[in-house]
C-alpha cells in the first residue's frame, strides 16, 4: 500500500480546475501516475474499511456479551429477590452516581487548618467564687427529634440547670443548616431552656468549654475563650467512618487535649489507655417514667431497632438473624421499629419510627429484643429491661463493661447464634419470673445519677 507522505505528493500534483458546465477534470504528468494514484487511493479505502468492520463487530460481540451478562443478573435477581431487588440496586448506583465526588467533611476545613496540634492554646480557666456558679459553654451539632446521642447529652445539661450552672449551646454545622430551625427543635423536642448560639460568631468566656462530637473537638480547640477545654464522648467515632480522613480526623481529636467525660466506663478506659487523656465517666441512666413492664401484657413477639443509616448498629446483621429465627418459629412476632423497611423474606411488623410511650407497648409485648451494638452500647438494652423484655446482645467487651447486668443474654455476633439466644429466651419456662427481676434491676439507674457524675467530674477538674 502507498504510504500516506507518497500519496500527498502525488495528491499535491493533480490540479483540479472547472469550467463553465463541464465536469472537473485532473490533469496527470503521466498514465502511470494516475494508475499509481487510483491503485493507492482503493488501499487506502480497503484498509480503513476493514479497520472499521473490525471496530463494529468487536463493538458488537461486547455489546452482546454485555447485554447476556446483564439479562442474566437481572434474571437472577427476579427470581430471588423480585422486583424490588431490581429497584433497590439501581437506586445505589444513582446514590453512587450523585454523589460529590470530592466527598464533603462533617467540619469546616479551615477548622482543621487551623487546629495546629503542636502548638495548643493554652486557655486561661477563671476562677470561680466559693458557691457561685459554673460556666459551661457546651458545643454540638443541631439535631432533629429523636437523637439518643442529643437526648443524653440534654439531659445533663438540664441536670446542671437544676444545679445551678450557667450552660450555654453553640450548634456548629458545616453543612450551614438554619440554625433557627434547630433551636426551635432543642426546646421542643428535648426542653432546652438555655441561651442557644452559632459557635461561628465567637463564644462567651466560661469556666468550661465541651465539645460534644468530633467536628465540634475543632472548633473547641480553635476557640479563644477562657475555660478549660472539656469532651463529652458518647462513642468511639473513628468507627463511624470507613479508615480515611474523616476517620483521621475524628482520632485526631482525642489529642487535643481535653477532658473526656465519657458515656459508660469503656469509653474512658480506652480513651486514657490509648491516647493518655485524663478521663472521667457517668453511668447509663434509664427513663423508667417512660419504660416499665406492664404484669398484665401478653407476651408474644421479638422486638428489633432497625437503623441501615447507622452501621455500627448492625441492621444487617440483624435481619439475618430473624429471618433464620423465623423460619424455625413463624408462630413469634418480629416487631421492627426505628425506621420503615420495605420488603423483607419473612413477615413482621412495621413500626417505624415510634414514640416512647408506643416502644413501651411493644417492648411489653414481646419476650425478647435485638440490640445490636458493634461499638458503645446504646441505651435500648436498658430500656428493654425496664419493660421487662430480655435483651439478646452480641457479646463484645464495650458491651459487657456498660451493662454490667446478668439479665442481658449475650451471644456470638452471627446470624445462627443471635437467633439460637432469642429462641433460648422465648422457651425459657421461668420467663414470668425473669421478666420481673430484669424490669427490677434497673429501677435504681436514674438520669439524676448520671448528671450528678458529670457534675463531680467538672468539680473535680475545676478543683473546686
Amino acid at each position: 500500500m502507498t504510504e500516506l507522505p507518497a500519496m500527498q505528493r502525488l495528491l499535491d500534483r493533480v490540479e483540479w480546475r472547472s469550467s463553465g458546465g463541464e465536469d472537473c477534470r485532473a490533469k496527470l504528468s503521466s498514465r502511470a501516475e494516475w494508475v499509481h494514484l487510483v491503485n493507492g487511493l482503493d488501499a487506502v479505502a480497503t484498509d480503513q474499511l476493514a479497520g472499521f468492520r473490525a471496530m463494529t463487530a468487536s463493538i458488537l460481540n461486547a455489546a452482546r456479551l454485555q447485554f447476556g451478562r446483564r439479562s442474566r443478573q437481572v434474571s437472577g435477581i427476579l427470581a430471588t429477590d423480585g422486583y424490588r431487588g431490581i429497584v433497590d440496586r439501581v437506586r445505589s448506583k444513582a446514590s453512587d452516581w450523585v454523589r460529590p465526588r470530592n466527598g464533603i467533611l462533617e467540619v469546616f476545613p479551615d477548622d482543621v487548618m487551623a487546629a495546629d496540634l503542636s502548638q495548643p492554646f493554652r486557655a486561661e480557666v477563671p476562677k470561680i467564687a466559693p458557691g457561685g456558679p459554673i460556666s459551661v459553654n457546651w458545643v454540638t451539632h443541631p439535631a432533629g427529634p429523636g437523637s439518643g446521642g442529643h437526648a443524653t447529652c440534654y439531659r445533663i445539661v438540664k441536670y446542671l440547670d437544676r444545679m445551678g450552672y450557667k450552660n450555654k449551646v453553640y450548634f456548629y454545622d458545616a453543612c450551614r443548616a438554619d440554625l433557627k430551625y434547630y433551636e426551635g427543635i432543642a426546646r421542643e423536642h428535648y426542653g432546652l431552656t438555655c441561651p442557644i448560639a452559632d459557635v461561628r460568631q465567637g463564644m462567651a468566656d466560661a469556666h468550661a468549654v465541651v465539645a460534644t462530637g468530633w467536628p465540634t473537638a475543632y472548633a473547641v480547640f480553635n476557640a479563644r475563650c477562657t475555660g478549660k477545654r472539656f469532651y463529652f464522648v458518647q462513642d468511639y467515632e473513628p468507627y463511624f467512618d470507613p479508615v480515611g480522613t474523616q476517620s483521621v480526623l475524628a482520632e485526631n481529636t482525642y489529642r487535643m487535649g481535653f477532658h473526656a467525660i465519657t458515656a459508660g466506663r469503656w469509653l474512658a478506659q480506652k480513651l486514657s489507655g490509648e491516647f493518655g487523656m485524663d478521663a472521667d465517666h457517668f453511668p447509663f441512666g434509664c427513663d423508667t417514667s417512660r419504660y416499665s413492664r406492664n404484669p398484665a401484657s401478653r407476651r408474644a413477639g421479638i422486638a428489633f431497632y432497625s437503623r441501615t443509616g447507622t452501621p455500627r448498629r448492625g441492621t444487617e446483621l440483624g435481619l439475618l438473624a430473624l429471618e433464620i429465627f423465623a423460619k424455625r418459629n413463624p408462630e413469634i412476632e418480629l416487631h421492627l421499629y426505628g425506621e420503615k423497611l420495605g420488603d423483607l423474606p419473612f413477615k413482621f411488623v412495621n413500626h417505624g419510627l415510634v414514640k416512647p410511650a408506643e416502644l413501651n407497648e411493644i417492648y411489653n409485648r414481646c419476650f425478647a429484643g435485638l440490640s445490636l451494638s458493634l461499638t458503645n452500647v446504646s441505651l435500648v438494652p436498658c430500656e428493654m429491661l425496664a419493660a421487662g423484655c430480655i435483651p439478646v446482645v452480641n457479646d463484645a467487651e464495650h458491651n459487657r463493661i456498660v451493662l454490667e447486668s446478668p439479665h442481658v443474654r449475650y451471644a456470638a455476633t452471627t446470624p445462627h447464634a443471635l437467633a439460637a439466644a432469642l429462641e433460648a429466651v422465648v422457651r425459657m419456662p421461668d420467663f414470668e419470673a425473669l421478666s420481673g427481676q430484669a424490669a427490677e434491676s434497673v429501677l435504681s439507674r436514674s438520669w439524676d445519677d448520671a448528671g450528678a457524675a458529670v457534675d463531680a467530674a467538672f468539680r473535680r477538674a475545676l478543683k473546686i
